[in-house]
């Protein structure tokens, strides 16, 4: 199927699932590769060789070596570039060798891969049933049948360790093929599920991101980010991925800051830190003790120098000015005591409409008709 948008004239999709191959141009004649790449549902790809040298290119639907069996794949990327994905990905072999692509699949592998896929659901929800009942604290998340229908992934979630043995013969006994249980994390549900994040676009498992790393509440306080559960949590309840993408830039900005757990000495008394302005290098103090919410803006280098002053037991005058905000009625040009600034300012109209409509009026009694003469 061809795409439209950023993927027109290019086979796949704008999912992480596919890979734009910058390579596809350039045939390497000296060492040509027989290395495919080929995915499958939930975001599952997989490295097969060629070893029949067919024809394939992105999109082709193939018959894989499974195990066992054959599964059912599309043609996800080819050439030199498979290589260097590789590198990065986990490839499943069988005896110490990559699988084999065994054919371009043919109507009969289509059409026994789509009757396949429409069990699925119904499996997914018989599945759930039969965890209830035996009272097991997991979730079946979704299941996968192999394209042949001998063989079922089902992906669950689990907090803790699940003893889901008893569980495996119920699902043989009811579904007469062969089980493989996998879990998966939150994160991977939520990318499975998909979604729109707080920043309008597409969640990022679900677009993009395929390794995930831990993210700690450290990312949010160096970026002095405020500690709201509600606020720094994605759709799958844990904290979001983007909360490490800048940590690094913050990291390199704050490294000669000084602690913000010293108080400054002055004249005027001690002053403790509010929060700090990271790329601006502006640190906020207020007065210990002050219940006006005054805030003291002071630049790093300065609060350096204050620092340093304390410990040789000197004390400065003054920190410097406060902040005073601006009140918003000034920034839109409304003057206060005035009837502009008055929510029923729109009731009635003022006295320049009133002329204008008269004067429309007025214009309208001697506006020329066509085909007469005033």
């Amino acid at each position: 199927m061809i795409n439209r948008g950023c993927c027109k004239g290019h086979v796949g999709t704008c999912s992480k699932m596919n890979v734009y191959d910058w390579l596809n141009d350039v045939n390497n004649i000296a060492k040509p590769t027989d290395l495919v790449e080929v995915r499958f549902k939930n975001t599952r790809k997989d490295y097969f060789r060629n070893v029949n040298d067919l024809a394939l290119n992105q999109g082709d639907i193939v018959a894989v070596e499974a195990n066992p069996g054959h599964d059912i794949g599309i043609v996800s990327l080819t050439g030199d570039l498979v290589l260097e994905q590789i590198k990065t990905h986990k490839v499943t072999m069988i005896n110490g060798e990559i699988r084999k692509i065994y054919r371009k699949a043919k109507q009969t592998d289509i059409d026994k891969w789509k009757e396949a896929v429409a069990l699925e659901h119904q499996t997914m929800l018989k599945a759930r049933q039969i965890a209830l009942d035996l009272n097991l604290n997991m979730k079946i998340g979704d299941v996968e049948f192999q394209g042949d229908k001998t063989k079922a992934i089902f992906y669950y979630l689990a907090d803790d360790r699940v003893d889901f043995r008893e569980l495996i013969k119920i699902f043989a006994e009811t579904f007469r093929i062969r089980i493989e249980m996998k879990q998966i994390g939150a994160r991977q549900e939520a990318g499975r599920i998909g979604g729109i994040g707080p920043c309008g676009r597409e969640i990022c498992c679900a677009s993009w991101l395929n390794n995930f790393v831990s993210v700690t509440t450290n990312s949010a306080r160096y970026q002095d980010i405020s500690l709201n559960p509600q606020k720094l949590a994605g759709q799958c309840g844990k904290l979001k991925c983007c909360l490490n993408y800048e940590v690094d830039t913050y990291l390199d900005e704050q490294r000669d800051f000084p602690s913000n757990t010293i108080l400054l000495e002055t004249d005027a008394g001690n002053y403790q830190y509010q929060k700090a302005d990271i790329f601006r290098r502006t640190f906020w103090y207020s007065l210990v003790g002050d219940r006006s919410g005054t805030l003291y803006p002071v630049p790093v280098e300065r609060v350096k120098e204050i620092i340093q002053q304390n410990k040789n037991g000197q004390k400065v005058d003054r920190l410097g000015q406060p902040f005073v905000s601006k009140p918003t009625i000034e920034k839109l040009g409304f003057e206060a005591g005035s009837d502009r600034d008055t929510l029923t300012r729109f009731d009635t109209p003022d006295s320049e409409g009133k002329k204008k409509h008269k004067n429309s009026n007025k214009k309208r009694r001697f506006r020329q008709r066509p085909g007469k003469q005033v």
